[in-house]
C-alpha cells in the first residue's frame, strides 16, 4: 500500500508482484472488537473503584478476600501499581506456589528475582492437560484465586465463574465448575434463540445433555483465543522465517482453460478429511513464513495458489487452504471474457498499441481521481505524434496501477463497480442500491472473492450434497461463497454468515431475498464473540455444517491495503486464529 490516493506518481513500483492490491484509505473491514475476558472485567472493577478516596484499601480488601495474606498483596501491588489488577493477581499466584512448594525451604523473597518463575508458573497451570476433555479430574485447586484464573483464561467471565463457585462450594472441582457454566450457558442460548426460524425450533429439544467431559468440548476451543499468540511465537522459534515457494504459473491443481497440468488426488492428513470440509483464503504474497504457520493450524495441508487471471481478465492472486476433493471439478458456464478487449469490446477502437495490457491487474477497493485521469489526456493532446517511450512508460504505469482503460481518443477512465462486478462474476447491481455509496461499493468489491475461481473449487460438493449444503460463512463480506454455491445449482439449506460490515451485511442479505433463497439465512456481526453458545445449538439443529468458509483480513499481510507488515501478530490479520478456533469448535461439536 503506497498511501498515494491519487495515484499520480508511479514512479518505483513493481507491478509485476504482489498486485492484489487494495488502496489502505478503505481498509478491509473486520471483526476487530475484542473480547472482554474476566481478568480485565477484574481490571475494570479496580479502575472504578480508584475513583473514590478509598481505592487503595479497597484493593487490598478485593485480594484479602480472595484468600490472600494482606502483607502479600500490598507487596504484589506495590510492584504492578493499582491499576493493573491482572498483574497483581499473577504476582500473588506465583508468591502461593513458591510458598506451596515442598522445594521452598525459605522464606520467598517477595523482590522482583521472583518474577522469573511468574511466566512458567502460569503457563504450566494453563496449559495442563488435565482439562483436555480426555479424562475427568476430581482435584480441586488450592485456592480461589488459582480458580479464577484459570477459569478466565478458559475463556469463561468473572461473573460465570464467581456464580458457579458461589454455587459449587469451594471445593468443587474444575470439572464441576465447569459443568455449571456450561449448563447455565447452554440454558441461555436457548432462550436467545426464540428469533430462529420456526422449521429449526422443534430440533433444538433433541440436543443430548452428555456427561460433563462432552459437554466442556464445546467451550474447550474458546481456550484458543488467549493460547494464540504463544503459539505464533512457538512456531517462530521453530524455524518460521521460511516462506513458501509460489509456484509460476500459479494454477494449483489445474484450471479449466487448460494451463497446467490437472490433478486428480492429493494426499490428506487423517485429521482433515472431511466432512466438514473448510475452505481458507488469503492473499499469495505475505511476509515469510506465514503461510507455513497458517498451514500448521490447517493440519498442514499444502495451499493451492490459484491467479484469477486463468479464469477471468483479472489478476487475483490467493492461496487456498482447503480439505475438498480435486477431481471431476467444473467451471460455471458460460465461461467469462478472457481477455480485456472481450470484457470491453468498445474500448478497442481507442486503444492504443504501445499498451501491450490483455489482462488487469487486480480489482482494488478505490479508483483514480478524476485529476489524474485528466491530466493524462493533457499530456497525450500536448505532443505531436505518438508519445515518448518514457511517456508511455509512465502512463502504461498508471494504467496499470488503477486499472484504467480507453474509452476515447487520449481518454482513459476506471471501472465503473457494475463492472468490477461483472469482472469477480457477481450479478449486476450486486452492490447497487439500498443506500449504498459508490465508495462502498468499490470497497466491498474490492475486498471480495473472485466467484469463478472459487466455484471451480467448490464445484466438486455438488455431487456430494445432492439435496443442499449447510453453510458457515466467516468474513462473509459481499457473500461471494453464497453467489458462487448459488451459480453452481448447490441449494442453500441453511447458511450462518458473520461479517462485520453493516455495509456487506444489508447486501447478502438483499441478494438473499432477491434470488428466492429457500434456506434460512442467519446473521451474526462479530467473529471473534462466536462461540458455542451461538453455534452448538445450530450444528444440532442443522445435523452439522457441511461447508465452513472464509478468508480473514489481510492488513498486515500483503498488498497496498496493508497498515503494518506484522504477519499473523498484526491486530486485523491475527483474526485467522478466529476462523481455526471456529473450525476447531465445529469439529469438536459435530463429533
Amino acid at each position: 500500500m503506497d498511501g498515494n490516493a491519487s495515484g499520480e506518481h508511479s514512479d518505483n513500483v513493481d507491478w509485476d508482484t504482489d498486485d492484489e492490491q487494495e488502496i489502505q484509505n478503505f481498509p478491509v473491514s473486520s471483526c476487530s472488537s475484542s473480547r472482554q475476558l474476566g481478568a480485565e472485567a477484574i481490571v475494570g472493577s479496580a479502575e472504578a473503584s480508584s475513583l473514590t478516596g478509598s481505592s487503595h484499601s479497597k484493593l487490598i480488601d478485593h485480594f484479602v478476600g480472595m484468600g490472600f495474606p494482606e502483607k502479600m498483596v500490598r507487596k504484589a501491588i506495590e510492584e504492578n501499581g493499582e491499576g493493573n489488577t491482572e498483574s497483581i493477581l499473577e504476582t500473588l499466584l506465583t508468591y502461593s506456589a513458591l510458598e506451596n512448594s515442598p522445594q521452598q525451604q525459605e522464606p520467598v523473597n517477595f523482590d522482583h528475582s521472583s518474577s522469573e518463575y511468574d511466566e512458567t508458573f502460569v503457563d504450566d497451570f494453563s496449559d495442563s492437560d488435565s482439562f483436555s476433555g480426555n479424562a475427568e479430574n476430581t482435584d480441586p485447586l488450592l485456592d480461589t484465586g488459582k480458580t479464577m484464573l484459570f477459569l478466565t483464561n478458559m475463556g469463561y467471565t468473572v461473573e460465570e465463574a464467581s456464580m458457579a463457585m458461589a454455587k459449587c462450594g469451594p471445593n468443587a472441582s474444575i470439572d464441576e465448575l465447569t459443568d455449571f457454566i456450561c449448563a447455565a450457558q447452554m440454558a441461555t442460548s436457548y432462550a436467545s434463540l426464540q428469533d430462529l426460524p420456526e422449521e429449526i425450533k422443534p430440533k433444538l429439544e433433541h440436543i443430548p445433555s452428555g456427561s460433563g467431559t462432552q459437554k466442556r468440548k464445546y467451550f474447550e476451543s474458546e481456550f484458543w483465543e488467549s493460547k494464540k499468540q504463544k503459539g505464533y511465537e512457538t512456531m517462530k522459534m521453530n524455524g518460521d522465517d521460511e516462506t513458501i515457494r509460489i509456484p509460476k504459473p500459479m494454477v494449483g491443481y489445474g484450471v479449466p482453460r487448460g494451463q497446467g497440468l490437472i490433478f486428480n488426488t492429493r494426499s490428506l492428513p487423517e485429521a482433515a478429511i472431511g466432512p466438514p470440509y473448510f475452505y481458507y483464503e488469503n492473499v499469495a504474497q505475505t511476509p515469510k513464513g506465514v503461510w507455513d504457520t497458517i498451514k500448521r493450524f490447517l493440519y498442514d495441508i499444502e495451499p493451492e495458489f490459484v491467479d484469477s487471471k486463468y479464469f477471468c481478465a483479472a489478476a487475483r492472486k490467493r492461496g487456498y487452504i482447503h480439505n475438498l476433493p480435486i477431481c471431476n471439478r467444473f467451471p460455471l458456464l458460460p465461461l467469462p471474457p478472457d481477455t480485456i478487449n472481450e470484457v470491453f469490446p468498445l474500448t478497442k477502437r481507442w486503444w492504443p498499441k504501445w499498451d501491450t495490457r490483455t489482462k488487469l491487474n487486480c480489482l482494488q477497493t478505490s479508483v483514480a481521481t478524476a485529476s489524474l485521469t485528466e491530466k493524462i489526456r493533457k499530456a497525450l493532446e500536448g505532443g505531436d505524434g505518438e508519445p515518448s517511450l518514457e511517456k508511455q512508460k509512465h502512463i502504461l504505469d498508471l494504467c496499470r496501477k488503477w486499472n484504467l482503460v480507453w474509452v476515447g481518443k487520449n481518454k482513459v477512465a476506471p471501472l465503473e463497480p457494475d463492472e468490477v462486478e461483472m469482472l469477480l462474476g457477481f450479478p449486476k447491481n450486486h452492490t447497487r442500491g439500498g443506500g449504498i455509496s459508490r465508495t462502498d461499493r468499490y470497497k466491498s468489491l474490492g475486498n471480495s472473492f473472485q466467484v469463478d475461481t472459487v466455484a471451480y473449487h467448490l464445484s466438486v460438493l455438488k455431487d456430494l450434497y445432492p439435496g443442499g449444503v449447510n453453510v458457515l460463512s466467516l468474513f462473509s463480506g459481499i457473500g461471494g461463497a453464497e453467489v458462487a454455491l448459488h451459480r453452481l445449482g448447490i441449494p442453500l439449506k441453511n447458511v450462518v454468515s458473520v461479517e462485520k460490515c453493516e455495509v456487506n451485511r444489508n447486501i447478502v442479505k438483499s441478494w438473499w431475498d432477491q434470488t428466492n433463497q429457500k434456506g434460512n439465512l442467519i446473521e451474526f456481526a462479530d467473529v471473534q464473540r462466536v462461540n458455542a453458545n451461538e453455534l452448538g445449538p445450530l450444528v444440532h439443529a442443522f445435523g452439522g455444517f457441511d461447508l465452513i468458509i472464509g478468508g480473514s483480513p489481510c492488513n498486515n499481510l500483503a498488498g497496498s491495503n496493508r497498515v503494518s507488515r506484522d504477519g499473523l501478530e498484526g491486530k486485523e490479520s491475527a483474526l485467522f486464529y478466529d476462523y481455526f478456533r471456529i473450525l476447531d469448535l465445529v469439529k469438536r461439536i459435530m463429533e
